[in-house]
């Protein structure tokens, strides 16, 4: 009795189940990794910045002063106000100094804070690049799932073709030859469209300046559509041809289940994964602007500022639109691994 009872003393305690992790840990977890790589990726990006635009071969001192008489004193004093007679690493942690307080300095050419030159220019780029990014969107992915559903088929093979072209075609040629035909007009076709600015000097206020500045719109949103609802063209088609021969679509089909029915519910949210990171891509660019576009029809947006400011250098205003432009592609792309979770259970298990 004795050995039974010792025996029985040296079993096991019995498995007790860990307790449930919460969801809402696992969250926290998962998003606080995700803004510290965020957080990483801004300051390389500032570190990258800095480089780049203290290594141009061009003198500022000399672009600000050209066709202007200037002594080699007077030279030396506007590098000393410039600061660009510190050292590098002087100069950098002054740069990230700034950059942490919201200081992005002024900007030579316009001698204007850079911060409010950005914010002037904030609401025309957002006006056009955001405009153009829903149209191309909802076009892209509406044309793109048709195309996908019925591969082969003859709206399949024109939205092909057509995506692939435009896809190619250099955004600042197509806005040229746009501009050439649609305002300043080709034999017969006479130019109807504005050729340029986002509005006329003459039409103020009320709803005429409104209409006045969607009229103004119309060319250059035009050229963004043409090349970005293509890339949704193309990768959603591929993302439904890959849907289509997988079981769960069998099995919805096996259910009763009528053919847009299959396509509505099961087969366009999944193939839609790959299309989430697309659009939050070219959200972050939103703020950017188009740099082409604006310079070509003359939008005082983001991208005609960030021209302006490369032929100077004006390196404040560059560096000052580089922060920002990377800042919002880095944010967007924090945004894009939150909503994936939420999207696909394979990252909600990690």
């Amino acid at each position: 009795m004795s050995d039974t009872i010792a025996a029985a003393g040296t079993l096991d305690p019995p498995a007790v189940a860990p307790p449930p992790r919460r969801r809402g840990s696992g969250f926290a977890r998962y998003l606080a990794g995700k803004a510290a790589a965020a957080c990483v990726s801004l300051l390389v990006t500032l570190v990258i910045g800095f480089v780049l635009f203290s290594l141009m071969p061009a003198d500022p001192v000399q672009s600000l002063t050209r066709g202007r008489p200037t002594s080699d004193a007077q030279m030396a004093e506007l590098r000393r106000q410039l600061g660009l007679d510190q050292s590098v690493p002087e100069r950098f942690l002054s740069f990230v100094g700034d950059v942490l307080t919201g200081n992005l300095g002024t900007s030579w050419e316009f001698q204007q804070p850079v911060s409010e030159l950005i914010g002037e220019r904030l609401w025309p780029t957002l006006l056009l690049t955001g405009t153009a990014t829903a149209i191309s969107v909802l076009l892209g992915l509406w044309l793109g799932v048709r195309a996908g559903w019925r591969q082969g088929g003859k709206l399949d093979r024109i939205a092909s073709a057509t995506s692939l072209t435009l896809w190619s075609v250099p955004t600042f040629w197509l806005g040229i030859i746009l501009l050439i035909t649609f305002s300043v007009g080709v034999g017969p076709l006479p130019g109807f469209l504005p050729a340029g600015g986002m509005s006329d000097p003459a039409v103020t206020g009320g709803l005429d300046q409104v209409l006045d500045v969607a009229w103004h719109l119309v060319l250059p949103c035009l050229t963004m559509v043409l090349v970005v609802f293509a890339q949704y063209v193309t990768v959603m088609r591929s993302s439904v041809i890959d849907e289509l021969g997988s079981p769960y679509l069998l099995t919805a089909r096996a259910k009763g289940l009528r053919d847009e029915q299959v396509r509505r519910r099961h087969a366009v949210p999944n193939a839609l994964l790959p299309s989430v990171t697309m659009i939050f891509m070219q959200l972050g660019t939103v703020v950017g602007g188009a740099i082409t576009v604006e310079t070509v029809y003359s939008w005082p947006g983001l991208g005609l500022l960030s021209y302006q400011a490369l032929k100077v250098p004006d390196l404040p205003l560059l560096q000052g639109t580089y922060i920002v432009f990377s800042a919002s592609v880095i944010l967007m792309n924090l945004l894009a691994d939150v909503v994936y979770r939420f999207l696909d259970p394979r990252v909600r298990a990690q």
